[in-house]
């Protein structure tokens, strides 16, 4: 995930297909552990995420330092892109996209279910 800093007044994306959203398979995980990413560029973490039978657990390296704690990210439930090819960052291979949006000042607040989902249910 890539912080980015936040342009609130940018138009919206192009219209896309039904179709083409459908292609995407986010899903609902729980972290099951999360520690320091000292290697990256950018403070970051490393998720490893229970996505559930079906999918399995999963790495993301996640730029999310500002509001989040280890200790505290481990059994959050978090949504991620589970279908993109991996992404290599430094020297650990980041599986899946952690899905967050900025806050005022550009950092990253995770997603999440208001309530427990069973892991790896889909998006829809």
């Amino acid at each position: 995930m890539s912080h980015v800093t936040p342009d609130f007044a940018a138009p919206a994306a192009p219209a896309i297909a039904f179709d083409d959203w459908l292609r995407a398979d986010v899903r609902v995980g729980t972290i099951i552990e999360a520690v320091a990413f000292p290697e990256a560029r950018k403070p970051s973490f490393k998720l490893v995420i229970d996505f559930g039978p079906v999918i399995g657990h999963r790495k993301s390296s996640a730029q999310i330092t500002r509001h989040y704690a280890p200790a505290d990210l481990v059994g959050r439930q978090v949504i991620a892109v589970v279908n993109f090819p991996p992404r290599q960052i430094g020297k650990f291979m980041s599986e899946v996209l952690t899905l967050g949006v900025p806050d005022a000042e550009g950092e990253v607040v995770l997603l999440r279910p208001d309530q427990a989902t069973p892991n790896g249910g889909r998006l829809f």
